[in-house]
């Protein structure tokens, strides 16, 4: 297996695809087994997967998936965000007060340009988005759609060479003459040249994983469970459409979507890993937690509600044990067919004008390795 010299967008492109499909088959699903019913307003509850809690399980059952399935997984969830801010700014909001809802896109117009221009203090973000957040609220849209966008604006990107040689010469600054000033600077100036989206991952991964999210879990998923409420509950097209919605229809929309953009593309527009890869990608995708939750509240109440969070959890559950059960299998396959399974096939390099020889060249490691990196050097 060799690195395809193709670029990024074509993984980007299907990744993205998958993540379209897989919401369409899952509301599609949740449609069907609601059709005729006035429950069928809650088609958005088995739209979303949640971040957090997919990519946390997906750590816990394939601890050995590549890190490609990660980015794979990444795009397809922001393209779930992205459309399910939408559908919960416009489907799940009854009376605008459009002078409020102005005032909220003048306030996100501002955030943007700060974004542009490369403002990084955390307190312009911190007031500019509370601002905005009390805006939707007056205007009558959920305000959660800001938190949802703001997120999306702290993208990840590679470290800038221009920033790290920055950093260096501070650095080389403070190992001169250590001071305190020079000791802030050079904090400052490594700071600077790692992305946001790292950044405050670092800083709030602890709060948000181990309090925020556990709180939200218990403030919003308890109902209360007996034998009659999970005989009612499990013959309720409700709590039927969210299960099959996201355990059936998650996978099966993010694997066909990418198989079929990688057969009309005629292998142009593939995923980035391998189709086991794919598959377990699709049912770790059934994690709906967070965003299906609010999404709940806002189209159900009473028993109808209990019933949604039934169905929210019922899916959490099933999407974990059927990706364990994916991985489990893969990992028993050949050692070859494994990684072909997990990795996929790429195209060859041809730009090598002289092949490695061994008689000539300095070789570690076995001939016949899946893998072979070329090192050129040279002795200035």
């Amino acid at each position: 297996m060799t690195t395809s010299p193709r670029g990024g967008a074509a993984p980007v492109a299907n990744s993205a695809v998958a993540g379209i499909g897989g919401m369409a088959v899952a509301v599609a699903i949740y449609l069907i087994v609601n059709a005729g019913r006035p429950s069928v307003h809650g088609w958005g509850i088995a739209m979303s997967t949640d971040t957090a809690f997919a990519l946390g399980l997906l750590a816990l059952v394939g601890p050995r998936f590549p890190d490609r399935l990660r980015a794979f997984m990444l795009t397809v969830v922001v393209v779930d965000d992205i459309l399910a801010l939408a559908v919960i700014a416009t489907v799940y909001t009854d009376d605008v007060t459009i002078s409020a809802l102005l005032i909220a896109l003048a306030l996100f117009g501002a955030i943007l340009v700060a974004v542009a221009i490369g403002v990084r203090r955390g307190l312009v973000f911190l007031v500019l988005g509370a601002a905005t957040w009390v805006a939707l609220l007056e205007s009558g849209v959920e305000p959660v759609v800001v938190g949802l966008a703001m997120g999306l604006l702290a993208y990840a990107y590679p470290a800038a060479r221009s920033d790290l040689e920055r950093a260096t010469e501070r650095f080389r600054e403070f190992r001169e003459q250590p001071t305190p000033e020079l000791a802030r600077s050079v904090g400052i100036g490594l700071r600077a040249a790692v992305s946001p989206n790292e950044r405050l991952q670092l800083l709030f991964h602890p709060w948000t994983s181990y309090l925020i999210v556990p709180l939200f879990a218990l403030a919003n998923a308890g109902i209360a469970i007996d034998g009659g409420f999970l005989e009612r509950a499990f013959t309720s097209p409700i709590t039927l459409g969210i299960l099959l919605g996201y355990v059936l229809g998650k996978p099966v929309g993010i694997l066909g979507s990418a198989w079929l953009l990688t057969r009309l593309s005629r292998g142009r527009l593939r995923p980035p890993v391998g189709w086991a890869a794919v598959a377990g990608g699709g049912t770790i995708a059934g994690i709906g937690f967070t965003v299906a939750l609010l999404v709940a509240t806002l189209a159900f109440d009473g028993a109808q509600l209990e019933e949604a969070k039934l169905g929210i959890l019922s899916a959490a559950l099933g999407a974990a044990a059927i990706t364990w059960l994916v991985f489990r299998a893969t990992a028993l396959l050949p050692r070859r067919l494994r990684i072909r399974a997990l990795l996929g096939t790429v195209e060859p390099l041809v730009d090598l004008y002289v092949d490695v020889d061994p008689e000539r060249d300095h070789v570690r490691g076995p001939l016949d390795a899946p893998v072979t990196v070329v090192e050129d050097g040279d002795f200035e």
